[in-house]
C-alpha cells in the first residue's frame, strides 16, 4: 500500500428537508386547523481517528463526500427523517486544515477522536408553527437549510515521542529494528527507507515510547534535494530528535561534515525544529575496534560538532550501548510528562511550542512545494522554447495552393 501523508477533499453535509403546508382532514373533525412537519436535519460530515488506518491512500481517489438530504416533513405533525451522518477515518495523527482559508479545524491525536467539519442543514418549519388566533389556517412553510460544502486538506503527521534523523545508510532503520518491533527495509544502499516506520520501544513494565524513523536527508533537502522535505513534517510532533551518525561511513566522507550537513538542513528547514532537545548517537562503533582510536574519533566528532548535549556510542549491528540510549530516552520522556502534569505554564508553553512548529513546519513545506512547482514550470517552458528554436520549418515559406 503507498503511503499517502497529504489529501485534499470536499465534503458537502446534508441540505435540511422541506417544511410542508398540510391541514388535518379527518371525518367529524371540521376546522382541523394546520398538521404539516417539519422537515429532517441534513447529515453531518464528521471526520474520526482509526488505529486501522495508516495512510490517507482512500482520500486520493475519491475526492468528494456528501451526507443525505433530510426528509421533507409529512402532514399529522410528523417530522422527516434526519439523513445519517457520514464518517471519514483517517489515520491517527492526520491535522485537519481548511484549504480556503488556512484555518486549522481539527487535530486528531486519539482513537476514536471526532471533529464535526460540515454541519448539515437544519430541517424547514411545516405550517404548524405560523397558527396565530388571527391566522388560523397559515399557508406557510419554510424550506430546509442548505448544508456546508468546504475544501479540506488532510496532513498526516506519525504522532511518536522520538525521531530519528540522519544521513542515508547512517543506520536509522537498524537501529529502530534494535530497540522495537519495527521491520523496516534494510539495505547497503542509500534511500533505503522511502516513508516513515513506526515502532513501540518497550523499556519495562508499563514504560515505553513510540519511535519514528523517517528517510534519510542528504544536503540542499531543505531546497528539494533528494527526498526533500517530504518527511521532516513527521518530526514535528516529537519530544526528542536522535541523531544517527556513521562514524566510519563506507564512502570515506567526514563523520564531522555529514553531522553538520544534517544540522544545517534542520536550521533552514525550520529553526523552531532545529531547537527541539537533540542527542547524538554515534554509530558503528564496531568498525573502529581498537578503542584508543575509537575515544579519539569520537571525542574528535563531538569537539568539532561543538555538541554540548547527551552523546552515546551504539553499534546497532551487535545492539552495544542501545538499551543506555532506550533508558535514557525513557527518563527523559517520563520527567517531561510528570512536569507537565504537575506544572500548568510548563505544559502550556509545551503546548504552543508546538503549535509554532507546527505551523511552521507547514508554512515551509507549502513554500517548498510552490518552489518545486515553478522550477518544473520553468523546465518545461525552456524545454518547448527550445524545441520551437530547433524547430526544421523555422523561417521557411509556406504556400498554400488554392
Amino acid at each position: 500500500m503507498r503511503f499517502i501523508d497529504e489529501a485534499i477533499v470536499t465534503v458537502k453535509a446534508g441540505d435540511g428537508g422541506n417544511g410542508i403546508v398540510s391541514f388535518r382532514r379527518e371525518k367529524y373533525v371540521p376546522r382541523g386547523g394546520p398538521d404539516g412537519g417539519d422537515g429532517g436535519k441534513g447529515g453531518d460530515v464528521i471526520v474520526v481517528a482509526d488505529d486501522n488506518t495508516n495512510t490517507l491512500v482512500d482520500y486520493r481517489y475519491t475526492r468528494r463526500y456528501d451526507a443525505g438530504r433530510g426528509q421533507n416533513g409529512q402532514s399529522k405533525n410528523c417530522s422527516g427523517k434526519g439523513a445519517d451522518n457520514i464518517y471519514l477515518r483517517v489515520p491517527i495523527g492526520t491535522t485537519i486544515v481548511n484549504n480556503e482559508t488556512g484555518e486549522v479545524v481539527g487535530d486528531l491525536t486519539e482513537i476514536g477522536q471526532e471533529v464535526l467539519v460540515a454541519k448539515g442543514g437544519d430541517g424547514g418549519l411545516g405550517n404548524t408553527h405560523f397558527k396565530s388566533s388571527t391566522n388560523q389556517a397559515p399557508r406557510k412553510a419554510t424550506s430546509g437549510f442548505e448544508g456546508e460544502l468546504k475544501e479540506l486538506k488532510f496532513e498526516l503527521k506519525v504522532v511518536a515521542d522520538v525521531g530519528l534523523i540522519g544521513l542515508p545508510n547512517a543506520g536509522k532503520s537498524t537501529f529502530i529494528r534494535q530497540v522495537s518491533s519495527a521491520k523496516p527495509k534494510v539495505a547497503d544502499y542509500p534511500f533505503t527507507t522511502l516513508v516513515p516506520n513506526l515502532g513501540v520501544v518497550d523499556v519495562g513494565l508499563h514504560r515505553s515510547f513510540v519511535m519514528a524513523d523517517i528517510p534519510g536527508l542528504i544536503e540542499g533537502a531543505s531546497e528539494g534535494a533528494g527526498l526533500g522535505i517530504r518527511f521532516l513534517k513527521h518530526v514535528a510532533r516529537t519530544r526528542r530528535l536522535l541523531h544517527i551518525l556513521d562514524i566510519k561511513p563506507i564512502d570515506g566522507s567526514d563523520p564531522v561534515e555529514n553531522g553538520q550537513v544534517i544540522l544545517n538542513e534542520l536550521e533552514r528547514f525550520s529553526p523552531e525544529l532545529a531547537n527541539l532537545p537533540q542527542i547524538l548517537i554515534l554509530n558503528k562503533i564496531d568498525q573502529v575496534p581498537d578503542a584508543d582510536e575509537l575515544d579519539e574519533l569520537c571525542l574528535h566528532i563531538v569537539a568539532e560538532l561543538g555538541w554540548t548535549g547527551a552523546v552515546f556510542r551504539t553499534s546497532t549491528l551487535t545492539g552495544e550501548g542501545v538499551d543506555d540510549v532506550k533508558y535514557h530516552l525513557m527518563n527523559e520522556i517520563e520527567r517531561e510528562k510528570e512536569r507537565e502534569e504537575e506544572d500548568p505554564l510548563f505544559a502550556e508553553e509545551q503546548r504552543e511550542r508546538f503549535e509554532r512548529l507546527e505551523a511552521e513546519v507547514r508554512l515551509n513545506t507549502e513554500e517548498q512545494k510552490e518552489a518545486y512547482r515553478a522550477a518544473r514550470r520553468a523546465a518545461r517552458e525552456a524545454a518547448f522554447n527550445a524545441n520551437n528554436e530547433d524547430d526544421d520549418d523555422d523561417g521557411v515559406e509556406v504556400i498554400y495552393a488554392p
